[in-house]
């Protein structure tokens, strides 16, 4: 007798990729097509956020899911009756219950983490049931599952892969394939490429990496910044039944730019009573206050004085600092995870000898890009519209929309439609507050107008696939449109064809 029947292999194959997928790459999608074949149901790309819909259920998943409860009984059924499976099987099996084990008490661990309550003493209570249906589908006798595979453990993962979620999808405002690849460079900055590795032995170990967050000013690297930190593995206590630790204040941020040298060298470090004029009492330093699962964040690290530079060098290699002033004590030690950001080119700093070539790769073992509002606009015409709504709802409240629909018509107006927006996503704000107080805004300046690309170049030259024109084709004219049924009844198409045309040319680009 079989363990695995030849028609449920296929299914099983296509959840083992997903339990362990990044949310915000196509290849989600494409392996939840793979799953469920036609009963795939087409809906907008899980990595495109719009404004005003973030909660939207994802009825694959579900649909998934709904097959694993039928399917999952009658394995264990086997395997407790004696069916041995092969390795190969075991780990489809394994990965199986993984996937339905977090869509089975995902609403209950979404419920308790973002309750009003945090320390309600019956909050994570149910995690007695989560071990007890653990037990039962895991530990069965004549079956050894891989050693990894404890419920507490999995338990304090699956917390954390909805709290990410939670942290990078709303935080990364825009429905842009830029947008997108920051959401999933975010996401692998937390969990790295191979969650499987990271979930075996990485994730006790991420606060040895150090992260570097590059861009241009205004485009949301502290955000970025605080989605990471907020998105750390926390183990948890069966006895106690409580996580070991709260990650509400456990980021510290540090504006280098904001501050003379031996204030951030007293934030970081700390200092000892009379160390230097006003110094009146002992500080303890940032680097102190971390704890084991918390991040300090550096902004405008490329403002760093040298002297600095050398004892930030230190901690990352050696992990401890000694506070500043005679007679300080023993070293001590910054357990938590470093996180760096700058809108400097720093190898042309490196060049001009105002940064530390080795303390640029100490800080780039992990590194992320954020792009500009301009790369935003320029992929996707919908980005302005949600960003005007969302900063206006948060400036103006209950009178979010109605600001919104004005200061759109006066931007569109008034402001050229290639405006390179300098200031990125913070002088995008300060237009919307201009503009509620005195109905104008006058920009600092304005770029000079982006010659549009032209689409056909690459199909002159050759170099692509019938299939990738049409692909491209309908996107241009969707991207024109804003509708599928426009863009279909233009091009002579069917609608869902023109749909799938389009979903397939931004994976495509996604990929690059």
């Amino acid at each position: 007798m079989t363990f695995l029947k030849l028609e449920d292999r296929p299914f099983l194959e296509a959840v083992s990729k997903l339990a362990y997928a990044n949310p915000f790459l196509p290849e989600m999608v494409n392996w939840e097509r793979e799953a469920l074949g036609a009963e795939f149901a087409q809906e907008e790309t899980v990595w495109n956020f719009t404004v005003g819909d973030p909660e939207r259920v994802h009825t694959n998943s579900w649909r998934i899911q709904g097959r694993l409860e039928k399917l999952i009984p009658q394995l264990r059924r086997s395997l407790a009756e004696g069916v041995r499976p092969t390795p190969k099987e075991l780990s489809l099996y394994e990965d199986a219950l993984l996937y339905r084990f977090y869509f089975a008490y995902y609403e209950r661990m979404n419920e308790a983490a973002f309750q009003k309550t945090p320390q309600a003493p019956s909050r994570w209570a149910f995690y007695r049931e989560f071990r007890d249906e653990w037990r039962h589908y895991f530990e069965i006798p004549g079956i050894r599952m891989p050693p990894d595979n404890q419920a507490r453990h999995t338990f304090a993962c699956f917390y954390q892969i909805l709290r990410a979620f939670h942290n990078i999808f709303p935080a990364i405002i825009g429905g842009s394939l830029p947008a997108a690849r920051l959401r999933a460079a975010v996401w692998q900055s937390v969990f790295t490429h191979d969650i499987r590795r990271y979930r075996r032995v990485l994730y006790a170990r991420m606060n040895e990496f150090a992260t570097l967050i590059t861009g241009p000013s205004g485009t949301g690297k502290e955000l970025v910044a605080r989605s990471i930190a907020m998105s750390r593995y926390v183990p948890f206590d069966e006895k106690k039944l409580a996580f070991e630790a709260e990650l509400d204040g456990l980021f510290y941020p540090i504006n280098i730019a904001a501050l003379p040298g031996t204030l951030v060298e007293s934030e970081l470090f700390g200092h000892r009573r009379g160390s230097f004029t006003g110094a009146v009492q002992d500080k303890r330093g940032w680097f102190e206050l971390c704890p084991e699962l918390g991040a300090v964040f550096l902004d405008e690290i490329g403002e760093l004085d040298p002297e600095i530079q050398v004892k930030l060098l230190r901690v990352i290699e050696t992990r401890s600092f000694q506070p500043l002033g005679e007679g300080s004590g023993a070293l001590q030690r910054f357990r938590g995870k470093l996180i760096a950001a700058t809108n400097r080119n720093l190898p042309l700093t490196i060049g001009k000898k105002r940064f530390r070539e080795d303390l640029y790769y100490r800080l780039c073992s992990d590194q992320i890009v954020t792009p500009s509002l301009r790369q935003q606009l320029d992929d996707s015409t919908r980005v302005l519209e949600d960003l005007v709504l969302f900063m206006s709802v948060r400036i103006a409240g209950e009178d979010g929309p109605a600001i919104a629909k004005q200061a759109l018509a006066w931007i569109k107006v008034n402001l050229p439609a290639d405006y390179a927006w300098p200031g990125n996503y913070r002088e995008l704000e300060q237009c919307l507050r201009n503009f509620l107080i005195r109905r104008e805004y006058a920009p600092f300046q304005v770029a000079e107008p982006v010659r549009a690309r032209d689409p056909f170049a690459e199909a002159r030259e050759g170099a692509l696939t019938a299939e990738e024109l049409l692909c491209r084709y309908c996107r241009l004219v969707y991207k024109q449109t804003g509708s599928y049924e426009e863009t279909a009844r233009r091009l002579r198409l069917d609608r869902r064809t023109v749909k799938a045309k389009v979903v397939s040319a931004d994976a495509s680009r996604l990929r690059t």
